[in-house]
């Protein structure tokens, strides 16, 4: 059995306390490897590295620090073969959406890399004769990246290559569910050149190692994608030293299908939207509300396709659906199942484990006649659980869509241009897509949610350096003489 360590400083350790903990498949449930539980000890280790490297770091011009992203690019590429199989053994998820996930890895770090001669501030006139003005982007410091098990390349990526491109040093805390892929791509950044403690990987449960990572006084930035109740608790904690905190906290995503859509169109989106990766997405399309006119035809030919799905190992390229992360997660699909049955929901579909498959398998299930203040329409389940629900028109379906408390991605279905922008218009989600699912972000696009979805940070795109950047703004007078800005300039 492989037994895998911390990389603190440059170098690869074990843990202070030398305690491990296992990395399960859930497909099989066999142990993958050994891996460090980091202790606080540790997570003050890798943030003194940290802080070490940088100032070095954040003075290396930044056309330099992208060439080495650059080559992290290369050799992801070079892996993504290999990595993608290690991801579906370590994850659970299908092969075709872990080379996807791979993929996201490598644009991500090929677009973060192209920053490195940009990093745009801006220049504007004085309202002073002899004066120039500008804003410069500045690196943020030491970041603290805390990242889930559904994406275990993809978003450690989103998160790591443009802090990394725009001068921030940086300790990265991966999934107990899923450090390999942290550990491979933490390899693959160190051979690509990244000096030592610029980066650095502590492994471990979040109560300890996370924990220790935001209650640092050193880390000056904080990004988390994660459940809600963490989320909270990171922005209240972390205020008490006034860190730059990004929060990605999940969804309970909508697809609407209105009368005039393309009915096995929108059964395609839904069942990727709702059932790709298991349903394990924040993005994963838990509710469709569908208009009254054609529920019966919609539901009918949803039903049939998702008894076609095949579940099973990953490895497996003829199947469709691969396992739950872990049994605690299976345990909660379970129990909102007899939530949404004791609530009078109806269950058409699925509803149950995968006998006799060894590993955490569940059925794609289906409830009908749901009604939106259910809990099972309210609460993120994060598993394959898809709510159909009932409405009159665009403006029911509305009003629908936005009874939930998050707001991150969203979708409608119709040949209506007009339905299209009221629901481009009125939704209340950070995302939304026209005759697509909910799920499918491209990397050169801002990433990120309204309401309790996060607190207003957008991830990739654009908006990516924001996330990671401090503007400062510059006067440069060349006047030589004393001038008082709007004293100067009443009359």
């Amino acid at each position: 059995m492989n037994k895998h360590k911390l990389f603190l400083n440059g170098e690869w350790l074990d843990s202070a306390a030398g305690e491990t903990f296992e990395d399960i498949n859930p497909a099989t449930l066999e142990t993958i490897g050994l891996f460090q539980k980091g202790s606080m000890d540790d997570v003050n280790h890798a943030v003194d590295s940290a802080e070490e490297a940088f100032d070095s770091w954040s003075r290396t011009p930044p056309p330099q620090r992208a060439k080495i992203l650059y080559r992290a690019a290369r050799l992801l590429e070079e892996r993504k073969e290999e990595l993608a199989r290690l991801m579906t053994m370590e994850n659970g998820k299908v092969l075709p959406e872990a080379r996807g996930d791979v993929q996201e890895a490598i644009d991500m770090a090929y677009y973060a890399a192209g920053e490195g001669r940009r990093l745009f501030g801006e220049t504007t006139p004085s309202e002073l004769p002899n004066k120039f003005c500008m804003t410069v982007r500045r690196p943020i410091g030491v970041v603290g990246l805390i990242t889930p098990f559904n994406f275990p390349l993809a978003i450690p990526a989103w998160k790591i290559m443009p802090a990394l491109v725009s001068g921030n040093t940086m300790v990265l805390k991966p999934s107990s569910d899923t450090p390999l892929l942290a550990v491979e791509l933490i390899k693959i950044l160190s051979h690509a050149g990244v000096p030592e403690g610029v980066i650095n990987l502590v492994t471990g449960v979040g109560g300890e190692a996370g924990t220790a990572l935001i209650k640092s006084r050193k880390v000056k930035a904080i990004s988390f994608t994660g459940s809600l109740e963490t989320g909270k608790w990171i922005l209240s904690e972390s205020g008490k030293d006034m860190k730059r905190i990004s929060l990605e906290l999940g969804g309970k995503n909508p697809i609407i299908v209105m009368d005039d859509a393309k009915i096995d169109l929108a059964v395609d989106g839904v069942l990727w939207g709702a059932f790709g990766t298991t349903g394990q997405r924040c993005t994963a399309a838990s509710r469709v509300i569908v208009e009254e006119k054609v529920l019966p035809e919609f539901q009918r030919k949803l039903i049939l396709r998702a008894k076609g799905l095949k579940a099973g190992s990953g490895l497996d390229e003829s199947v469709d659906m691969g396992p739950l992360i872990n049994g605690g997660q299976l345990a909660k699909v379970e129990r909102y199942v007899q939530i949404g049955a004791d609530e009078g929901a109806r269950l058409v579909y699925g509803g149950s484990r995968i006998n006799p498959l060894p590993g955490y398998f569940f059925l794609p299930t289906i409830f009908t006649e749901v009604t939106a203040e259910m809990r099972m329409a309210q609460e993120e389940i994060f598993g394959p659980v898809l709510s159909l629900i009932r409405a009159e028109d665009l403006s029911q379906a509305i009003e629908i869509a936005n009874s939930v408390a998050y707001g991150l991605s969203s979708s409608i279905y119709t040949e209506n241009i007009k339905n299209a922008f009221q629901a481009i218009e009125r939704l209340d989600a950070g995302i939304t897509y026209v005759n697509a699912p909910t799920i499918g972000a491209e990397i050169h696009l801002p990433f990120g949610g309204v309401k309790a979805t996060g607190n207003g940070a957008r991830e990739a795109g654009t908006t990516a350096i924001d996330e990671f950047t401090d503007l400062k703004t510059v006067y440069f007078d060349y006047s030589d003489r004393l001038q008082k800005a709007q004293i100067d300039t009443q009359n």
